[in-house]
């Protein structure tokens, strides 16, 4: 596990929340649950190059917004099939402690919405516009 990976886990472990993305004295971290943080850093527009990310669950969706964020490597106590496959895909270190078949929605009921939108795909660009369209879908039920 590289340092900075290794630092993000800490972090992660430490300040109690849901991801933390590190390089070198550089850190970022989120509180909120799901992919929107990955959402909001990509749309920031930051350079996430070379960062190491620890995430509390990495799904599919999760893992393409690694892959577009640029991270280098990734670490999360849960990670799906679909998550080690496209990491793997794309050249992306990590780590876990458990792999799952797949993500379970908050409920416990079924497939999380997340990791169903992005069923199927192999092209982050695609990965994002399925991603948006399901959080919009969701917002409207809100």
């Amino acid at each position: 596990m590289n340092y900075d990976l290794i630092n993000a886990v800490k972090i992660l472990n430490k300040e109690k929340c849901t991801c933390a993305l590190c390089c070198g004295d550089e850190k970022y971290t989120a509180s909120h649950r799901g992919v929107k943080p990955l959402l909001d850093w990509f749309d920031s527009g930051i350079d996430f190059n070379g960062f190491s990310a620890a995430d509390k669950v990495v799904g599919n969706a999760a893992a393409f917004l690694y892959v577009l964020l640029g991270v280098k490597a990734v670490y999360a106590p849960v990670m799906s099939e679909a998550a080690v496959n496209t990491l793997k895909d794309n050249g992306i270190e990590f780590e876990f402690d458990e792999i799952v078949q797949g993500i379970i929605n908050r409920t416990g009921d079924g497939s999380c919405p997340m990791e169903e939108s992005v069923k199927g795909i192999s092209n982050p660009a695609a990965a994002l516009s399925a991603i948006r369209m399901k959080l919009k879908e969701l917002s409207k039920r809100n």
